[in-house]
């Protein structure tokens, strides 16, 4: 009985010395960030034709949408006229040029437009194969700002697509702490219904303070000083953007704040 008692006695101060542990461990709340791909058409037009919807899983290379390409087809078979045209005019240059009738100057002219006309063509072509929107990496869309029908300007975004490694954790340190973290630090992080033992690596540490006081620091203001700190995530899968997360610091930076 005594043996019993005297393992329970130290199997409850071991929690006792654990639970102590996490309270000295120095912890600080954030939240989880998304760097999202904008992606957008190079040419205004109207969306023909929406291939994902919102929280679909994407690979890259995946057609996300289409813009109608009625004006782009129209440029690239006047391109393609233009080309045959200068093609003609090239291989009636050269026969001359054979026969001593034609100067030189006329056939390189001739060639110079040829392949003008072929660039032509070819710049034609790229802009008809870019109405179709194609993912530049594997994720989740998280936006659809255009749906079919809808007339989208030039530059704007009709999809936004989250590839995993964009996700990141932000937060804040005291100036205190701010010598004890370096980029590459590994962070312990958890929040609600998250499995344990997530972690992630300081991947940005901010040069200026935020909330900064005006010309004068004293020594309250200065406690007051906070850096930002981002942080990529080892498991990116296991979080959600704009999710509140607490965040375990290196053991080293345990300074304190003033108040």
């Amino acid at each position: 009985m005594t043996i019993v008692r005297q393992a329970l006695l130290l199997a409850l101060g071991a929690l006792a010395l654990a639970a102590c542990s996490r309270e000295t461990e120095p912890t600080v709340q954030g939240w989880v960030e998304a760097e999202l791909i904008f992606v957008s058409p190079d040419e205004a037009g109207r969306v023909d034709q929406l291939a994902v919807t919102q929280g679909d899983r994407v690979e890259k290379g995946a057609l996300l949408f289409a813009v109608d390409p009625d004006l782009q087809q129209a440029d690239l078979a006047q391109a393609e006229a233009n080309l045959v045209n200068m093609k003609q005019s090239f291989d009636r240059a050269k026969a001359l040029a054979a026969q001593s009738v034609g100067t030189q100057k006329a056939l390189e002219d001739a060639e110079a437009a040829l392949r003008t006309a072929e660039a032509r063509v070819n710049s034609a072509r790229t802009r008809l194969t870019r109405r179709r929107a194609l993912s530049p990496d594997s994720g989740t869309i998280q936006q659809v700002y255009y749906r079919p029908g809808e007339t989208v300007p030039a530059g704007r975004p009709v999809v936004s697509p989250l590839p995993p490694r964009n996700l990141k954790i932000r937060f804040f340190v005291a100036e205190t702490q701010l010598t004890q973290i370096k980029h590459g630090d590994a962070v312990t992080v958890s929040c609600d219904g998250c499995a344990d033992g997530l972690t992630a690596r300081v991947s940005f540490v901010a040069q200026s303070a935020e909330y900064t006081p005006p010309v004068i620091y004293s020594l309250e203001e200065r406690a007051k000083l906070v850096y930002m700190i981002e942080a990529r995530p080892d498991a990116p899968e296991k979080f959600r953007v704009g999710q509140p997360v607490s965040v375990i610091l290196p053991g080293g930076a345990s300074g304190g704040t003033k108040k």
